[in-house]
């Protein structure tokens, strides 16, 4: 009686065509070991084709340290220069014998007959025969009534003295003087008078001193030398 290895390699003889059996003259058990080779070499590449298969890849993660973002700061606003007035305004301060004296707000190009209208008027029996009330206020400048100025100051409301660059005279008003009494300080002919002019008007009068530093044609030569003989 044939065991179960007989029968089966006879029966795959038997399913191998006649003229492969001539061909090749394989006797059943080599064309068992073909075979056996054979379902092995294709497992193998079957295992081979899978391992290589294209795999989606996760993208990284972000790793979080858990701490907040910083908040931004708003930039805090530098300190600048002191706001200048409305255009078209100007600002005065009317003191002495007036019924209301006190900081005013005119319109430009306003005269100090305008201020002692705004501050309601000179009180009466006070002498204004110094005062020029046909004269244009600038920004930021005093107008004093009725009241005797100390030695070596300018006549209240006056335009500014003659010849306030000599030495002891009084200081020349930057915010009021006019070009001729610019003319008249030591190194400023008529050329860097009007240039003063200019620059006050357009940036609406004299703060201090120190802003005729800006005005084109006065260096620190210069500068040093005016400084002690005018007054904003």
């Amino acid at each position: 009686m044939l065991s179960l290895r007989e029968r089966w390699r006879l029966a795959l003889w038997e399913r191998v065509p006649s003229w492969g059996r001539l061909r090749w003259g394989l006797e059943p058990r080599t064309l068992a070991a073909l075979v056996v080779v054979l379902v092995v070499a294709a497992g193998f590449g079957a295992q081979h084709f899978w391992s290589g298969r294209p795999e989606p890849v996760r993208a990284p993660q972000l790793v979080r340290d858990g701490r907040p973002m910083p908040i931004a700061q708003e930039p805090k606003p530098s300190a600048g220069p002191p706001p200048s007035p409305p255009a078209g305004r100007v600002v005065v301060d009317v003191s002495g014998k007036v019924r209301r004296p006190g900081v005013l707000r005119l319109p430009a190009g306003s005269r100090v007959a305008d201020a002692l209208r705004a501050a309601g008027g000179v009180r009466a029996g006070t002498d204004i025969t110094g005062l020029n009330r046909a004269r244009v206020l600038m920004d930021g400048e005093q107008v004093v009534v009725g009241v005797v100025p100390p030695p070596g100051f300018p006549a209240p409301g006056a335009a500014g003295p003659a010849g306030g660059g000599s030495a002891g005279g009084a200081p020349v008003s930057l915010n009021s003087a006019t070009v001729e009494q610019l003319d008249t300080l030591p190194g400023v002919g008529p050329v860097l008078a009007q240039h003063i002019v200019d620059y006050r008007t357009e940036h609406g009068g004299f703060r201090s001193v120190d802003e005729l530093r800006e005005v084109n044609g006065i260096g620190d030569r210069r500068f040093a030398d005016l400084q002690p003989l005018v007054r904003p």
